[in-house]
């Protein structure tokens, strides 16, 4: 007898949890690269803020700075990505291999004098998102988890920088946060006729930019002498609830099984979904020293609230499925960030950057949904101010130590698997100012 077993959230469960899970290049799903001359000194920039990137960085910088447009993106490409199964499941020898990762997050910055000692900025940029994807989906053993998921976020962050003395500034944004989805995966379910596990189905969902959550950031710069400066900046959580559209495909295993399928599950219609990510809350704490008029050291400790994403719960509003609760367990985190810039803009400013970034992810979370560690970077970048035109160009390269995850959470035996996940990336980074 087919029982409504078949319908449970696991096969549904588990695919939207993916909305989550996106490997990008700050831990967890996070992503630092916001500007391109910050991302040359590893993002150790909080103490200095003196681009348009500040909106991301530390508000407070735009309190210092002039008229000035910047556009630009960073390229995340992944070197590897790949998997290592271990008993019980997917089994020790089984190895698999994510697709490669190329992608183009953006940003763009307008700062704008309004006399006196206020300024104003508008940014936009992605600080959370990427794609996971794995080769071979259908032959793929973790495809009942996910195949493919995708995140998107985009801030708009009007913000305010005030100069309280010629030394000392402050700076207020809102930010307004605009999010889609996207999931792939596989629906398992027990065939009595063949006495196997058959593969049903797929299932999709898709979102649309409409899903919204809205915070602030804040910031304050000190600029004491010209040796030293001290930053602080603060961006806060912000709550995203997503509404889309899943839909279910089904996969003939051509037995008498495909008919007793159709009869208990919607597929070819779209159903209605509901979810939420709990977006954590960033704080950044900078030193800067210039050990000459030409060259300045910067160290950072940048502190994350993970903490909030601690479960995901997945509503069917019409019914059609069986709502579910998602452990994640995510841990607050600290990463440490050391930069070094020598040389003038005017003639060509070189940095140099290293990067300790710990993961929030617990061994139990670790799936081909997201494959999370702790990871080491090391970047170099180049920049020149024009009559015109200024550009920034950055590299870093990025090892996540390997991963294993043999331990299930206590309520989720049926989750496992098993397995060790080795990571490396590159990034590139361009910002031009107008």
């Amino acid at each position: 007898m087919l029982r409504r077993s078949y319908l449970l959230a696991p096969a549904f469960a588990a695919a939207v949890a993916a909305l989550a899970a996106a490997p990008a290049h700050g831990a967890g799903f996070g992503i630092f690269e916001q500007g391109t001359k910050a991302m040359g000194m590893a993002g150790a920039f909080t103490a200095q803020a003196d681009d348009p990137s500040a909106m991301f960085h530390n508000a407070a910088g735009i309190a210092f700075q002039q008229g000035e447009v910047a556009l630009g993106f960073t390229y995340i490409r992944s070197l590897e990505a790949s998997l290592e199964g271990a008993d019980p499941f997917p089994g020790a020898g089984y190895s698999a291999e994510q697709e490669t990762l190329s992608e183009f997050p953006p940003h763009a910055y307008w700062v704008q004098p309004m006399g006196g000692t206020w300024t104003f900025g508008l940014g936009v940029f992605t600080p959370f998102g990427l794609t996971t994807e794995w080769e071979d989906p259908n032959e793929f053993r973790g495809r009942f988890l996910s195949s493919r998921a995708s995140l998107t976020a985009v801030d708009v962050n009007p913000t305010l920088g005030w100069r309280v003395t010629p030394s000392f500034g402050l700076g207020f944004g809102a930010v307004g946060r605009f999010s889609t989805v996207e999931l792939r995966r596989n629906i398992p379910q027990f065939n009595p006729f063949t006495q196997t596990i058959a593969d049903i189905g797929t299932v999709e969902l898709e979102g649309d930019f409409d899903n919204e959550g809205f915070g602030w950031n804040a910031g304050l710069l000190h600029k004491v002498n010209n040796s030293f400066s001290w930053g602080l900046s603060y961006r806060s959580e912000i709550d995203v609830d997503y509404e889309g559209d899943a839909e279910v495909t089904q996969n003939l295993t051509g037995t008498p099984f495909d008919a007793l399928v159709r009869s208990r599950i919607p597929f070819g219609t779209t159903l209605p979904v509901e979810t939420g990510i709990d977006f954590p809350a960033m704080a950044s704490l900078g030193l800067a020293f210039a050990l000459s008029p030409h060259t300045l050291l910067e160290t950072d400790v940048n502190w994350t609230g993970w903490s909030s994403f601690q479960e995901v719960d997945i509503v069917f509003p019409g019914g059609q499925l069986p709502s579910t609760h998602l452990t994640q367990d995510y841990d607050d985190v600290y990463n440490y960030r050391l930069g070094l810039r020598f040389g003038d803009e005017p003639t060509g400013q070189w940095r140099l950057g290293a990067v300790y970034d710990e993961t929030p992810q617990p061994e139990e979370a670790v799936s081909p949904l997201l494959p999370d560690s702790d990871r080491i970077g090391f970047t170099l970048g180049y920049g020149r101010d024009g009559r015109r035109v200024s550009y920034d160009l950055a590299l870093m390269y990025l090892e996540f130590d390997e991963r294993t995850r043999d331990v299930n959470f206590p309520d989720e035996e049926a989750s496992t698997f098993f397995g060790t996940y080795q990571q490396e990336a590159v990034l590139f980074g361009l910002t031009l100012g107008f």
